[in-house]
């Protein structure tokens, strides 16, 4: 989500609600302090909202017309001005994330690449300890490396893309110094508790993934912010979860790493929410 303008006029902001609306651009609004602040749900839209909005301010009574029901049936089979001025998913992929997010996801694609030619010297370079009993004090990188490894296309397709959609999100929304603080809490925090209960074989993004996801859920609990989440969506991340521990899954899952990164993105979003609270939804 982005946040298109902020204004004291409620009234003002309700009507260029409806005006968007009624043109397909999918918007919300939410209320910080005396602050109404208007909300573009998909990147792909900027464009189209940012032009409509300079209209109406420019032309304030395009606010007070009476919207149009439909348009008529010759024109039905023709495309809307939204669709024709959608982004390229490519542009709008870019869009839904920062630097960091395309960082951290090019590393873990040339780590793929790279562990698939040379696995044995990758997994020794990057895997959290060369000890089972030893943590990595003398070489600190590796509390977080073990992150960028993956080890099938699926693996990392999945992992890839849930950091996208979630960290995305997170950077866009709060910063990406936050979303650089929250990876490295999770990420360290699922890599030890993992090690600690089954060594140093290990690797996937997806102890920060359930970090994420466990940051929005708690941050956005009962409230209605630019990080939430569908209750479906975390009910299936968690259902996931659970199945790794019955050992019923087709592939090999680090629970604890799961486990570990989910509480530790709970608690994280806790705090974050308690330092930084973010708005109400107003509608």
């Amino acid at each position: 989500m982005r946040r298109l303008l902020s204004s004291k006029d409620p009234e003002w902001m309700r009507k260029l609600y409806q005006y968007l609306r009624q043109h397909g651009i999918p918007v919300s609004v939410t209320e910080k302090g005396e602050q109404l602040e208007l909300w573009l749900h998909q990147s792909s839209y900027e464009a189209l909202a940012k032009d409509l909005v300079q209209q109406c301010k420019a032309n304030p009574e395009l606010l007070d017309e009476e919207p149009q029901q439909s348009a008529s049936t010759q024109d039905s089979n023709q495309p809307s001005s939204t669709s024709r001025r959608s982004a390229p998913i490519s542009l709008t992929l870019l869009a839904q994330s920062g630097w960091l997010t395309r960082i951290v996801a090019a590393l873990a694609a040339l780590v793929f690449l790279v562990l698939n030619m040379w696995p044995e010297a990758t997994l020794e370079a990057l895997k959290i300890s060369r000890f089972f009993n030893a943590l990595p004090f003398d070489q600190p990188w590796r509390f977080v490396t073990p992150v960028f490894m993956h080890f099938t296309l699926l693996h990392i397709v999945f992992n890839v893309f849930w950091w996208w959609y979630l960290g995305g999100r997170i950077e866009k929304t709060l910063g990406t110094s936050w979303l650089l603080a929250l990876f490295l809490f999770s990420g360290i925090t699922a890599n030890v508790i993992q090690y600690l209960m089954n060594g140093p074989n290990f690797g996937g993004m997806s102890g920060v993934v359930y970090g994420l996801l466990g940051f929005c859920w708690v941050y956005s609990f009962r409230r209605a912010t630019p990080l939430y989440l569908p209750p479906g969506l975390i009910v299936f991340m968690l259902l996931w979860l659970v199945l790794g521990y019955t050992g019923v899954l087709w592939v090999n899952v680090a629970n604890e790493a799961h486990l570990a990164g989910l509480l530790s993105g709970c608690l994280a979003g806790f705090v974050v929410r308690v330092l930084n609270p973010t708005p109400k939804i107003r509608y």
